[in-house]
């Protein structure tokens, strides 16, 4: 009975599942469709329709419907975004309220599968916040709250890559020491941690963590690096104004390429601004690029065609960044080399990462049996060379990518609450 009323909830960056019990392991439930993961994406509509989430609400954006699209909410907790408020249409809403919306969502979803569930195991990356241990439990404060507002009375948490190693645990035959590597949308996360089919069984698990670590750097800072390196100079990044004696202010551009930032673009005086920046732009045409991006509300779709393209190389060595249509300009093309040379500071922040949890774990690379990469950016070739070369010969195992994080956290759950 107590199983019955378990579940794990993954609230990613770009992704989110929600898992429950079933039998000896766990097993992802239907949130849109016959999909088990639903895009972390809110669509309000401007004239106070109910809101649309996941695929649906980026939809609703894709096909021109007159309303704001969210992304990359997950991005707002341990900021200050957190406590603001945003106008859609007539209505300023606060960004707690809106997920609190999309976790009211999951959870009517839950209660079309498993009704009356009331204790929960959230995931968590290690770190909200880097080096601010206050901001870190205040983002972890408010997920709580969101959650018990929305009818679990019992909330607990784990660190996502903890849980991905119980999912890949349920799954060995001997003991070994695994690294996790797990690369989201908005963070990414190490553990090393000792599995076995014995320890499956025990609910305290905090004798074989070795060590944790975490970096705020997901797969949204690839997609906004990439968007500022090859899309944004075609709306005048790097241009010249005020008669050629100083550059274009670069905020403008960050906060487009930005998921979490990019409706902050199409405030009013956004454009009063550039306007204003045009009388005396070197390059004016490219600041009515901008200006029609702005006005034609395109700044979603640019980072879709940003994410687009990386995923595109991880099968491809070359492919086109789609945003004719958005900016008035041409499609860009886009090597696997290039966006290698975009990304270079992210990937030496990763290896760092990686040097560090084996230092804070006490072992060397030779000692790790297997590193096991989870996350929706896992997949990626250049993210993957990197561990490789910090882990020479070491085996790489993938499970589920977007779903072991979720899977382990309803295992946890099941553990922790029976």
């Amino acid at each position: 009975m107590a199983q019955a009323r378990v579940c794990g909830v993954d609230f990613g960056t770009s992704n989110s599942t929600v898992s429950v019990p079933a039998g000896n392991g766990a097993r992802l439930i239907a949130l849109e469709g016959d999909s088990v993961t639903l895009p972390s994406a809110v669509f309000w509509d401007a004239e106070g329709a109910p809101p649309q989430f996941g695929r649906a609400a980026m939809a609703a954006y894709v096909e021109g419907d007159d309303g704001r699209l969210m992304r990359g909410l997950k991005s707002a907790l341990g900021s200050d975004l957190i406590h603001e408020k945003t106008r859609v249409g007539n209505r300023a809403i606060a960004f707690t309220q809106i997920i609190g919306r999309f976790f009211a969502h999951l959870r009517a979803r839950l209660e079309a599968t498993q009704p009356g569930t009331d204790h929960v195991v959230l995931g968590r990356p290690v770190h909200f916040v880097d080096d601010d241990a206050l901001g870190d439990q205040a983002a972890q404060d408010v997920l709580e709250a969101i959650a018990r507002e929305q009818g679990f009375t019992e909330v607990g948490f784990q660190y996502e890559p903890i849980a991905a190693a119980l999912d890949y645990e349920s799954r060995i035959t001997a003991e070994e020491l695994v690294l996790i590597v797990d690369i989201g949308g908005g963070t990414t996360d190490f553990s090393v941690i000792r599995v076995s089919p014995e320890g499956a069984t025990r609910a305290d698990r905090s004798g074989d963590i070795l060590a944790n670590h975490g970096l705020r750097l997901g797969g949204t800072d690839l997609d906004r690096l990439l968007s500022l390196d090859h899309i944004m100079p075609d709306l005048g990044l790097g241009s010249l104004v005020h008669g050629g004696k100083a550059p274009m202010p670069q905020h403008y551009y960050l906060d487009l390429a930005s998921w979490h930032r990019i409706n902050a673009m199409y405030a009013p005086g956004v454009a009063r601004e550039i306007k204003e920046l045009r009388q005396r732009a070197v390059r004016p045409d490219l600041l009515d690029r901008l200006l029609s991006v702005l006005e034609s509300r395109h700044g979603h779709a640019l980072a879709m065609a940003a994410e687009a393209a990386k995923i595109d190389l991880s099968d491809r060595s070359v492919t086109q960044i789609l945003i004719a249509a958005l900016t008035g300009g041409r499609d860009k093309p886009l090597s696997r080399t290039g966006f290698e040379d975009t990304v270079a500071q992210p990937v030496l922040r990763l290896t760092s990462g990686l040097a560090e949890v084996l230092r804070q774990a006490g072992v060397a690379p030779r000692d790790i049996g297997t590193v096991f990469m989870t996350g929706g950016s896992a997949s990626l070739p250049v993210l993957r060379e990197a561990v490789s070369r910090c882990l020479p010969g070491t085996p790489i195992a993938t499970g589920d990518m977007f779903g072991s994080v979720g899977t382990g956290l309803a295992l946890d759950a099941a553990r922790r609450f029976a």
